[in-house]
């Protein structure tokens, strides 16, 4: 390791603790180097941030100072702070994650923004809305619809038996366990029926591009999720395929998209006679999501 020695013991406050670990992950690159300190602090020393505000100066003592060693050792071995925590918020829940899913990123809030704007008639009447989660990961973006639309059911799938068991437990975890039902699936199927919203965080990034990304993606994420094959859009042309046997009637879809690639996807979906909307912009104001329904819908 580079830069300042790491020297915490049981003597160490909270405070001085967040100082020094601050500089230790700045010296290492860390961009997020006080936020990563501060939440690994907390989780080791199992305080909440009224703990910290409260008693500053406070020796974090011999336990929390073993464990406070052992997060840091591992995020400097570019380990995430959410793989190191074993949960993640998004959308102001907490979700656990697994190998098998993603972390959830603030920027896949944009989708179920977009989502939620275009079913704006139906938000506050949706008993019977049927919400279907191509891909669903951890399950952040079904169970984050789920909560805002309380009359609402949705179906998760993934090809992966663990993102399955994943998703399902954080929306028992996030009290929609009863309206959420998940199944392995390859995109779409097993599946039939019609759903008024289909939403999906596909793979997007170009097989040639995954060894160039930052170690936190490139060795701990789960290449299936990341993998849009030779060009990026292999998920979006399945997806495209798969939707006109499965959106509804007035029906709306949700996409997240890589922030290069709003057009071509856009060109994707209107190739398979959807009317597109957005690009709808993340926090960062880079394209970030893509609405889209049947043309055949879309009132003149």
């Amino acid at each position: 390791m580079t830069g300042p020695a790491l020297e915490i013991t049981a003597q160490t406050t909270r405070l001085a603790a967040l100082k020094h670990l601050g500089e230790v992950f700045r010296a290492a690159g860390i961009e997020t180097a006080q936020r990563d300190a501060r939440l690994l602090m907390l989780d080791a020393a199992r305080l909440v941030h009224a703990d910290l505000i409260r008693a500053p100066r406070e020796a974090l003592g011999e336990d929390a100072a073993g464990r406070l060693v052992g997060h840091v050792t591992r995020r400097l071995e570019r380990e995430p702070v959410a793989r190191i925590l074993g949960e993640w918020e998004f959308w102001s829940l907490p979700f656990t994650l697994s190998p098998a899913t993603l972390v959830p990123r603030p920027d896949s809030e944009t989708v179920v923004a977009a989502a939620l704007l275009a079913l704006k008639e139906r938000r506050h009447h949706s008993d019977g809305l049927r919400i279907l989660d191509l891909g669903v990961g951890s399950g952040n973006l079904l169970v984050a619809l789920l909560k805002e639309l309380p009359g609402a059911t949705g179906i998760g799938v993934d090809i992966s038996e663990e993102a399955v068991a994943t998703a399902r437990f954080n929306a028992a975890r996030n009290g929609v366990g009863e309206r959420a039902e998940f199944r392995v699936s390859d995109w779409a199927a097993a599946l039939d029926g019609a759903f008024d919203l289909i939403v999906s965080n596909p793979p997007y990034i170009a097989d040639r591009v995954i060894a160039g990304l930052e170690p936190e993606v490139r060795v701990h994420d789960p290449v299936v999720a990341l993998s849009g094959g030779t060009d990026g859009l292999e998920a979006y042309r399945a997806i495209a395929a798969a939707l006109d046997g499965l959106l509804a009637r007035d029906g709306i879809v949700a996409l997240e998209i890589g922030s290069d690639q709003s057009e071509t996807v856009r060109s994707i979906l209107e190739g398979a006679g959807f009317a597109v909307e957005g690009p709808f912009a993340d926090f960062g104001s880079r394209p970030r999501a893509l609405v889209a329904r049947r043309a055949a819908d879309v009132k003149p």
